[in-house]
């Protein structure tokens, strides 16, 4: 695949940051995404394969967010703070997750980014993190925006393809949020690939 590299991974500079893995976005979940859980063997083999520092977002909404179709947002309501929703998927090795990092927490913002009025930005800087490799859900949301929102604060960023779904709510949409985040610069590789160049 075009973008793809065979990449090593520096405990010292990389960062796993795993986007959304959460029971509302996985199958049987409030606005769970096709196939969501399917993310999850490959991220929990990085995590034990890998020692560089693992980071894992997690939408943490109030009950009158904004992105809610009751308020008038676009999405079913999802990942309430305090629900089983928004709970990691059980699936989901966090034995080895260093940080938690909450998005979403201000009603009149959605936040799709890991970034977006969070500390993320700024843990990276602490952890001396050059570069992170992006995993989760969903690929044409909180992944894009994160992954795109990374280049922004310099950081050299890979996505991890067989780490991550997408919604799919329009025919081409994953597409296009792949082509648009690789024409933004970012590469693409496979966990496995990871794995056996780490």
């Amino acid at each position: 695949m075009r973008n793809k590299e065979k990449l090593r991974i520096d405990s010292s500079k990389d960062a796993l940051v795993i986007v959304d893995v959460q029971n509302d976005f996985c199958p049987g979940g409030a606005l769970a995404v096709p196939d969501g859980d399917k993310v999850i063997p490959p991220i929990n083999a990085l995590l034990k394969r890998a020692s560089c520092l693992a980071i894992a977002t997690r939408d943490w909404h109030p009950k009158n967010h904004c992105s809610f179709q009751e308020n008038g947002g676009p999405w079913p309501t999802h990942c309430v703070a305090g629900t089983k929703g928004v709970e990691f998927h059980p699936g989901l090795d966090l034995g080895r997750v260093s940080l938690i990092v909450s998005k979403g927490t201000d009603p009149e913002k959605e936040a799709y980014s890991g970034f977006e009025g969070t500390n993320l930005a700024v843990l990276l800087r602490q952890k001396g993190i050059k570069r992170v490799f992006v995993s989760g859900l969903a690929t044409e949301y909180c992944v894009k925006a994160t992954a795109l929102d990374a280049l922004k604060e310099g950081l050299q960023v890979v996505v991890l393809e067989d780490a991550i779904r997408g919604v799919g709510l329009k025919a081409g949409d994953i597409e296009k949020a792949i082509a648009e985040m690789k024409a933004a610069g970012i590469v693409f590789t496979s966990s496995d690939q990871l794995m056996a160049n780490s």
